[in-house]
């Protein structure tokens, strides 16, 4: 069963809650329960100090106790009247002091004069010293001159790099043979196109020695060059200086 509706009272709205005198109230009697509580707990007692229990208490000793007699620094060096300096004392023997008051000159020691030097001969007797004999003119050393002269040629054929593949590092040796050959040759000069993996796509004659066999052998050499992976595409020349052997058979 459904409980009636309450009427409400007069000017009152259903959604209004306590009224403003309804809060004073209640902060009124909050205000004087604190200030009731303040009064009752709040009172002042007394402090009761703590008894002091198991404090260090100092005792001075008497002058005659004998464990304070041996603490004494200045017991074996001051004089006490019971003390280790004043026995000490008693069984001293008193030393007259001599006089320095001559009633006489100092008397003087006699001089021997056969004994004069006698020790600087007895000196030199027992150290013997080597002889030195002083050489004033020594003979003249001849000395001899050996000039060493190096051939201005080289002794081995080399090669060596030059444009943007001298910065380059190769990875293997090239081994270039001296050529039998009665006169001098020219420097041969190869160029070369290297990819990036380091080896030669291509050798190209540049500058000829004008001898076949060395210049065949120049190209032969730098398609064996392997250099060291760079990214890219690069350039450079191999120029091969040759070293000559006299031989009756060759031109």
């Amino acid at each position: 069963m459904n409980a009636e509706p309450q009427p409400l009272a007069d000017g009152q709205r259903p959604d209004e809650g306590w009224s403003f005198r309804r809060w004073a109230w209640c902060i009124l009697l909050a205000l004087a329960a604190h200030f009731a509580l303040v009064f009752i707990f709040g009172s002042k007692k007394p402090l009761v100090p703590r008894p002091v229990s198991h404090v260090p208490q100092i005792h001075l000793a008497g002058e005659n106790n004998e464990l304070v007699a041996l603490t004494d620094p200045t017991l074996f060096v001051l004089p006490h009247a019971e003390g280790f300096s004043t026995l000490v004392g008693q069984h001293l023997n008193t030393f007259a002091q001599p006089s320095f008051r001559w009633t006489e000159p100092p008397p003087f020691l006699p001089i021997a004069p056969a004994t004069l030097g006698a020790n600087f001969a007895d000196y030199m007797r027992t150290n013997q010293f080597p002889a030195t004999t002083l050489d004033l003119k020594p003979p003249p050393q001849v000395a001899l001159l050996f000039m060493k002269f190096d051939s201005a040629l080289p002794q081995t054929s080399t090669f060596r790099l030059a444009g943007k593949i001298a910065q380059r590092r190769m990875l293997n040796q090239i081994e270039v043979p001296s050529l039998p050959y009665n006169d001098v040759i020219k420097p041969s000069r190869v160029q070369v196109l290297v990819d990036e993996n380091g080896n030669v796509l291509s050798d190209v004659l540049l500058g000829s020695s004008e001898y076949d066999v060395a210049d065949q052998k120049a190209l032969e050499l730098a398609r064996k060059a392997r250099f060291i992976p760079e990214p890219g595409l690069m350039f450079g020349e191999l120029i091969f200086n040759w070293h000559t052997v006299a031989t009756t058979n060759a031109p």
